[in-house]
């Protein structure tokens, strides 16, 4: 699954990195997607208005924000599982416009942007419960001959691919430990080890880009670190990844890049020993008044914000002095 036309070297990414602005829509030395004028409205509110911005390919970019900051509804609109409320086809003449390795999509299907190379998880797993871990993986497979009504009744022209995709079927899930399971029902499986199919499930069709939404949620903390080992290993393998994430621990563990949202937009850019504790990025979580008295419930819940945002600095701190 590595790519060789792009090995990957964390330091130096990170080292060219350093180099940039850290402010929303920076431009990236090397964007596999990039996204321009995109936006949602729900009747009056506007749930997504991102101006700019571009993903660095090869890296691992976490999407973060407070909640209803409208970071699905983003990855739903650039993959295709729903449309910009300014889409040319909409309104007439939009200009929201978004493309992936040089392939402009704007208003596309899910399956369109699959077959580009952009694959994503979901919040709610959608492991499809009724069939076995091998059938789920086996219809992650792209360009399956067998799917032409005509081809799939001459099962030589099918026959070679169909043991392709079974043998690597047969890889990933021995690597996501799921290959004792490939007989069970789906619907068997623990939340956890759900996740991890939908995971090797999309690593079927050897995407270029895999978006994650918010991988942690649900998970036994047992398997949270082989999670995020396998998210490290497709970064390493050449595999862009970028992910929404509420476990503040994990995303300064990984991610190479952050990109902060709230209220639909982009308000923050950056490393994320840098973003995270920035004053945009507390003003998100917070308010913008944070600094001032609060009840006694407001203060139980921004205490522990801060107690976060201190904790890391702390870690910074540490590694400095190291």
């Amino acid at each position: 699954m590595s790519n060789e036309n792009y090995p990957y070297d964390r330091e130096a990414l990170r080292a060219t990195l350093r180099t940039l602005d850290q402010v929303p829509g920076v431009a990236k030395p090397d964007p596999i997607m990039t996204v321009d004028n995109i936006e949602r409205r729900f009747g009056g509110m506007v749930a997504v208005d991102v101006k700019h911005l571009e993903v660095q390919r090869g890296a691992i970019t976490a999407l973060i924000g407070p909640n209803g900051a409208g970071k699905t509804t983003f990855f739903n609109l650039i993959t295709g599982f729903d449309q910009p409320s300014n889409a040319q086809k909409l309104i007439g003449g939009g200009d929201a416009s978004w493309s992936f390795n040089g392939k402009t999509l704007n208003r596309t299907s899910a399956s369109q942007a699959a077959r580009v190379g952009m694959v994503r998880t979901f919040q709610l797993t959608k492991a499809l419960s009724r069939m076995t871990v091998m059938e789920n993986m086996l219809i992650g497979a792209n360009n399956q001959p067998g799917e032409n009504l005509f081809v799939g009744l001459i099962k030589p022209l099918w026959a070679a691919r169909e043991r392709e995709n079974i043998e690597r079927a047969n890889d990933l899930l021995q690597r996501f430990k799921l290959d004792a399971k490939k007989d069970d029902m789906a619907g068997d499986l623990s939340g956890g080890q759900k996740k991890l199919l939908e995971m090797a499930r999309a690593l079927m069709s050897n995407p270029a880009m895999i978006m994650l939404d918010e991988p942690m949620a649900g998970v036994n903390p047992a398997l949270t670190q082989s999670l995020l080992d396998h998210i490290q290993a497709l970064r390493d393998e050449g595999t862009t990844v970028l992910f929404v994430e509420h476990d503040m621990h994990m995303v300064r563990h990984i991610s190479d890049w952050v990109v902060v949202m709230a209220q639909g937009e982009i308000i923050a850019e950056g490393l994320p020993e840098t973003v995270m504790t920035s004053e945009a990025v507390v003003d998100a979580y917070l308010g913008a008044h944070h600094d001032k008295d609060l009840g006694d419930d407001d203060q139980i819940n921004t205490g522990f914000i801060r107690a976060i945002v201190s904790e890391i600095e702390d870690e910074l701190e540490e590694e400095e002095a190291r």
